[in-house]
């Protein structure tokens, strides 16, 4: 927290006083400390105060498929939400549909690069990557890769490069975005989940059934690094605090969210979560860490130091809105979910939908 220097300098007069004893009346003594307190917290900006989230709106979009990961085009400000064989368009400054992506087998993750302005679908039923154009919303091309079950997707701007991370495959193919073209594998060496690039030649990539985190060169195809996430069991979301340098894996088994150090592979920290987790999401101006959860839970956890971390929020979310995207532009959270026959996996007709969250 940083202080202004009047705000400075009234807080070091009232810590003399007390520190010398001086005479002074006890009025007065309320008094300053009220001035005091209110002056410390007028240094803290509202926002960053108030970080309780609640419910601000539902977005019901058609289609009564099953659903996958949510996308921010952080540029166009635009909302990508994996819906059985197509992908749902959200415009976030009005937070209406806007249009759909359609005709694919089975889509599951959405990757934006703004560079050559396209982006990327994974389509895990048809083996291949489908590539659309981010102004229009039209398919430019379908790109076979040679690998089964494409799922997690990212674009590294470093090595201006796609990831597809291959389920079924234990490995990565490697897109060029201008070319449309795979130009490489990547060996894994266990079952990918989600990944984050850092935007300087790293990928960090969860391996689910190896309980451990690949550190991938995006420049050489390689795996430089492993990392055990004990007691982590079952890693899937990841993100990253690249000014502490701080990985975040949120993990099923154990229901716990993982604090690693990016360069060491050491683990700083384990807390408690829900249980189902799927994404995590990190907002670097307010120091919150979001996981989640199918049990119908998102844990909110504040960081107070690269080394420090307490849950502050347990909020209450629809079962099975375990898939979210983060806008660090807003501070709101986007779950997509749909309601289901009581004891089934069958979705209720026309209940799929995006909900909002915002601090309160």
């Amino acid at each position: 927290m940083q202080l202004s220097v009047y705000n400075q300098t009234f807080y070091r007069i009232v810590s003399d006083i007390y520190r010398k004893n001086q005479p002074i009346k006890k009025t007065m003594k309320k008094t300053i400390l009220g001035i005091a307190a209110l002056l410390l917290l007028s240094a803290v900006p509202h926002a960053i105060q108030a970080q309780t989230y609640v419910l601000d709106k539902t977005i019901a979009l058609p289609g009564d498929a099953g659903f996958d990961y949510v996308s921010i085009d952080k540029v166009n400000h635009r909302l990508y939400v994996s819906h059985g064989t197509s992908v749902n368009v959200i415009d976030l400054e009005t937070e209406q549909p806007v249009g759909v992506i359609a005709d694919m087998k089975g889509v599951h993750g959405i990757a934006i690069a703004n560079k050559s302005n396209r982006g990327f679908i994974s389509d895990g039923r048809a083996d291949a990557v489908v590539a659309f154009d981010l102004t229009t919303l039209k398919t430019i091309a379908t790109i076979p890769v040679d690998a089964k079950g494409p799922d997690a997707i990212i674009y590294d701007p470093y090595s201006d490069r796609v990831f597809s991370f291959n389920g079924e495959s234990n490995n990565s193919s490697v897109v060029d975005p201008n070319t449309l073209k795979q130009v490489g594998t990547v060996d894994l060496g266990g079952g990918p989940e989600f990944a984050v690039a850092d935007g300087n030649g790293k990928i960090y990539n969860n391996l689910e059934d190896k309980n451990s985190l690949n550190v991938i060169d995006s420049k050489t195809l390689k795996v430089i690094n492993n990392y055990p996430l004990a007691p982590c069991g079952g890693p899937t979301g990841i993100a990253l605090d690249g000014a502490n340098n701080r990985i975040f894996s949120v993990c099923r088994q154990n229901k716990g969210m993982s604090v690693v150090d990016a360069s060491s592979g050491k683990v700083i920290a384990t807390l408690p979560i829900g249980g189902g987790v799927d994404a995590v999401a990190y907002d670097p101006e307010t120091k919150l860490v979001f996981c989640s959860c199918g049990d119908g839970t998102t844990t909110i956890i504040k960081q107070q130091s690269a080394d420090q971390y307490s849950v502050i929020q347990t909020l209450k979310t629809p079962v099975r809105a375990k898939t979210m995207a983060l806008d660090t532009k807003t501070h709101k959270i986007y779950l997509s979910v749909a309601d289901f026959e009581p004891g089934t996996r069958k979705v209720v007709p026309n209940t799929f939908k995006v909900l909002v969250y915002k601090m309160q």
